[in-house]
């Protein structure tokens, strides 16, 4: 007898982070199984490749049509923790990639995102600057809405500012309510919000905005223990 639904998606999933060599309590899903097609749930329009040397590290590309979208894990459910991936992007032309992890997720329109603007992180205009990494929570609170009701405190410049041409390394520390992401290795946040959900937990996956896409190395989950 065949599992189904989402009994499935769970069974799926555990599969693809056996073996991974990463202790328990981390979870690290196989990127290349969502270029073939298992283990992974897209929400929107995304073309998924695999790509084996990507500037020096294997990965995963996804190319976005229209808005982008999300790339769930199949039966994979994140409240508290830490996300961890590499990403590589472009840094022009503007508006060319927006890059990141979605969280909180319901379905494609109701989620928590952290995203990256590659193309602005050494900007030449302050003000571009600024706009390096975003935080959203949909469908209530767009970049827009955020950037005009809430100017300054929902997206961040990064500094040092990474190359939007080479690999760069995030970590996002999801702690309900506060949200901290680093960059680099750097002991200082270069984002921290209070979230905007009353969400405690839901799907997780890549988060792709509009343009050209960019490339997915390393993602590792450590869920938060239980206290």
């Amino acid at each position: 007898m065949r599992p189904c639904g989402r009994l499935a998606g769970i069974l799926s999933a555990a599969l693809l982070f056996a073996g991974s060599g990463q202790a328990a309590d981390s979870i690290t899903p196989d990127l290349k199984a969502a270029a073939d097609g298992r283990g992974w749930k897209k929400l929107g329009n995304l073309e998924l490749r695999w790509v084996a040397d990507a500037r020096g590290k294997p990965a995963l590309h996804v190319t976005p049509a229209g808005e982008g979208g999300v790339l769930l894990v199949e039966g994979l459910e994140f409240g508290n923790g830490e996300i961890e991936f590499d990403c590589l992007g472009r840094s022009g032309p503007r508006q060319s990639n927006f890059l990141g992890i979605a969280f909180r997720a319901l379905d494609g329109k109701t989620h928590d995102a952290v995203y990256f603007r590659p193309f602005n992180f050494r900007a030449a205009d302050a003000e571009q600057k600024a706009h390096a990494v975003q935080y959203v929570s949909h469908p209530q609170w767009g970049w827009q809405r955020l950037r005009k009701e809430r100017t300054g405190q929902y997206e961040k410049g990064i500094d040092p500012a990474p190359d939007g041409d080479e690999w760069f390394h995030a970590r996002i520390v999801v702690q309900q309510p506060k949200i901290s992401v680093f960059v680099n290795g750097s002991p200082t946040p270069a984002l921290v919000v209070d979230e905007l959900t009353q969400r405690s937990g839901g799907g997780l996956g890549l988060w792709i905005g509009p343009g050209q896409g960019g490339h997915f190395a390393n993602l590792k989950i450590t869920p938060a223990k239980q206290k």
